[in-house]
Parts: C-alpha cells; sequence; structure tokens
C-alpha cells in the first residue's frame, strides 16, 4: 500500500525504527500500557499469598510461575516490538489497547486459574494479547519488504502456538498442567527462529529504560499491597511493635532492590541479539521475584497476627527470604556480575545466600533479611566510589 493511500487513512508505513536515535525514550502509550499489567500482578500477588496462607504453597508457587510467564512473556514481547516498530498512528494505538483488554481478561481469570485450576479465561485473555501482535506482524510484513520475512515468521510462529493454549483447555486440569511447559517453550523459542531470518532494529537504551520502568511499576505495586496490609493490621491495634518492625524490614528491602537494580546503566551492554535474549528472558525470574516480595511480607504479617493453621513459620521466612534472594542471584548475574569485582561479587552472592540462610531462623528472617540486602547494596556503592575516585584521578 502506497505511503500517499496510508496518509489518506492516517496511518504511517510501518517499518524498522533507528536503533540509534538519540534521546529515544518510552512513549506514552508504552506506559500507559505497563500501568494495565499492575493490575494482573496484583492479583497473582494476592493469590500466591492466600495460596501460601492456606497452606498450598508448592501449588500456589507453580500457578503463580505459570500466571506470571503469561503476564511477563505479553508484556516483553510488545515492548521489542515497540522498540523496533512503533508508529504511533490511530491503528497502532487501538490494537496495542486490544491487547490491554486481553490484560484485563486475564487479570480476571487469575483468582480461579490459580484457586481451583480453570484456566480458561486466563489463556482466553493471553491468546487475546497474543492475537494482537500477530496482527502488528503481519502489518510490519505488508509494510516493510526487507522485514517481511522476520515478520511473517513472527506471525506465524505465535499464531500457531496460539492454536496449542486454545486446544489445551478441552482437556482436565491435569492435562492442562503437564502441557503448559511444552507450549511455553515454542512460546520462547519463536523468537530465536524468528530473529534468524534478519535481526530486527529495537533500541538497546530504549529497552533498558522500558525494563527499568517495569522494575519500578512492580515495586509500587509491591508496596502497595504491603502498605495497605500493615496499615490494616496497626488499625486492629495488635502486634503493633511486631508490624512496625516489619514495615521497617519491608521498605529496607524495596529500597535495597530498587538501588541493587539502579545502581547502573545497562543500555551499552545490550550490543547484540544474543545479549539481548540473555537480558530479556532472565527477567522473567527477576520480575517474578519482584512482583512476590508483597506476597512474603503479607504472609509474615499473618504470621505476626496470630497463630496461622496452615503454615509454619519456616514457610513464611521462606515465602520472603526465596524471592529476595532470586531478585539479588538473577541481578548480579545479568547486571552486575560484569561490572565490580571478584570480591565485591564474592560478598554479594554471600549476602545473597544469607538472605535464605536467615529462613532457617525466623524470629530473625524479615530483620536478617534486610540487614543482608543492606550489605549487599554497601558492596556495590563501595565499588561506584572506588571506580569514581579512579576515574577522577585519570
Amino acid at each position: 500500500m502506497s505511503t500517499t493511500v496510508l496518509s489518506r487513512f492516517g496511518l504511517v508505513r510501518m517499518s524498522g525504527r533507528d536503533p540509534h536515535q538519540q534521546h529515544r525514550v518510552a512513549s506514552p502509550l508504552e506506559l500507559f500500557f505497563d500501568l494495565v499489567f499492575v493490575i494482573a500482578v496484583s492479583q497473582a500477588s494476592q493469590n500466591l499469598h492466600h495460596g501460601i496462607a492456606e497452606g498450598h504453597a508448592g501449588a500456589a508457587v507453580l500457578s503463580y510461575v505459570m500466571i506470571f510467564f503469561a503476564i511477563w512473556w505479553a508484556w516483553m514481547n510488545f515492548t521489542w516490538f515497540a522498540s523496533a516498530f512503533d508508529t504511533d498512528d490511530w491503528l497502532y494505538r487501538v490494537t496495542t489497547i486490544v491487547q490491554m483488554g486481553g490484560v484485563l481478561v486475564l487479570a480476571a481469570g487469575v483468582h480461579d486459574a490459580m484457586a481451583d485450576g480453570q484456566w480458561a479465561t486466563v489463556t482466553w485473555g493471553y491468546v487475546i494479547m497474543r492475537l494482537a501482535m500477530v496482527t502488528q506482524w503481519m502489518r510490519l510484513a505488508v509494510s516493510d519488504p526487507e522485514l517481511r520475512a522476520v515478520a511473517l515468521r513472527y506471525a506465524i510462529g505465535i499464531a500457531s502456538v496460539q492454536c496449542l493454549w486454545v486446544v489445551r483447555i478441552a482437556f482436565s486440569a491435569e492435562v492442562q498442567f503437564w502441557t503448559f511447559w511444552p507450549a511455553m517453550l515454542l512460546e520462547v523459542l519463536v523468537p530465536v527462529w524468528a530473529e534468524r531470518a534478519r535481526t530486527t532494529p529495537w533500541h538497546p537504551h530504549h529497552i533498558a529504560e522500558r525494563y527499568s520502568l517495569f522494575v519500578l511499576i512492580l515495586l509500587g505495586e509491591s508496596l502497595l499491597a504491603s502498605a495497605n496490609a500493615i496499615i490494616d493490621a496497626l488499625n486492629s491495634g495488635e502486634h503493633a511493635e511486631g508490624v512496625v518492625g516489619l514495615a521497617a524490614a519491608g521498605l529496607v528491602l524495596a529500597a535495597g532492590v530498587w538501588w541493587m537494580y539502579f545502581s547502573h546503566e545497562y543500555g551499552e551492554q545490550l550490543d547484540s541479539t544474543r545479549t539481548g535474549f540473555g537480558f530479556g528472558y532472565a527477567h522473567y525470574l527477576l520480575f517474578a521475584a519482584v512482583g512476590a516480595i508483597s506476597a512474603g511480607i503479607e504472609v509474615e504479617l499473618d504470621l505476626l497476627s496470630g497463630e496461622p493453621e496452615h503454615f509454619t513459620a519456616t514457610t513464611a521466612s521462606l515465602s520472603l527470604s526465596v524471592p529476595v534472594a532470586v531478585f539479588m542471584a538473577v541481578v548480579w548475574l545479568i547486571l552486575l556480575r560484569t561490572r565490580i569485582s571478584g570480591t565485591a561479587s564474592a560478598v554479594f552472592l554471600l549476602a545473597t545466600a544469607a538472605v535464605v540462610a536467615c529462613a532457617m531462623l525466623p524470629v530473625v528472617t524479615v530483620v536478617g533479611a534486610a540487614l543482608c540486602v543492606v550489605l549487599a547494596v554497601a558492596t556495590i556503592e563501595v565499588q561506584r566510589i572506588r571506580r569514581s575516585r579512579r576515574a577522577s584521578a585519570a
């Protein structure tokens, strides 16, 4: 379709954007898109908390992992597509808003999926999001002959896997569970296969900013959920001292997560498709861990509020310490490992292991985890100060 015809309908020819564009930042549409995911993440975190509190920790964690894959994968695919091909015309906006509608449908089905194993609503919400992406890739294939091969690979690959997701819901919950994992594997392999045709022109610094913003959104959801639960507990007037201590430790943990993630700029390290895949895929664990921290704090609050009937103090401790430790391990692996010294890495990893070890001493879990996070942050800051001094001296 010619540029003249497109302009008559208020459309822009979709093609690759300049991956070296100066001052590239997240668009208002991207920020709006992210906000909808807060609802889905909040639902997943709340149901993780309830599942652990009711004595179904293993099942709750597994279902949380599955739900969070759908949330993360849909968000990530749009983010990388937008980095390379955002036209910001009305059709692009409408297609993106359709994806947002899919997120809301998915969020509406989170409770049924995590509590009762009913995955139909979540599946349809996910499929709506993914088919909207198929539409975007087909538009690119029509618009840009040079990128047609990679666009068609994405469109065909995504559409094929959606057929598998839809067929799954006709079977029992057990079959749906076991078929989830191969379907997930096929999803993550689609970009690997598609990018072999041609690398899409995503913007490294834009991608780094988008991931950073999503971490902030996850932290905001975690702080809100934790604060609401703590405020309710304080208003009840019971265990006030313990609740205040938990609130202070929770703030330290959230601040530590923020500090560790935002201690360096990461755009320049995304210099190839290989590093892009590593960075993007590893964030699944990082995002899921941040999203689960509020659930851990709420389980600890349940422990403070009375004698739990369905879980032990160790379970409560692990529900908080494991997400914090997973976050620290992943942030070291993909962001800090090449930026701090071997000694600093050893201290950081020891602090990470100590966070989990604190779960074996439930009395000091929250305070101990907070102190370990402070140690990790201090290690990063010492490295940053030393590097700054060396740069000034040079």
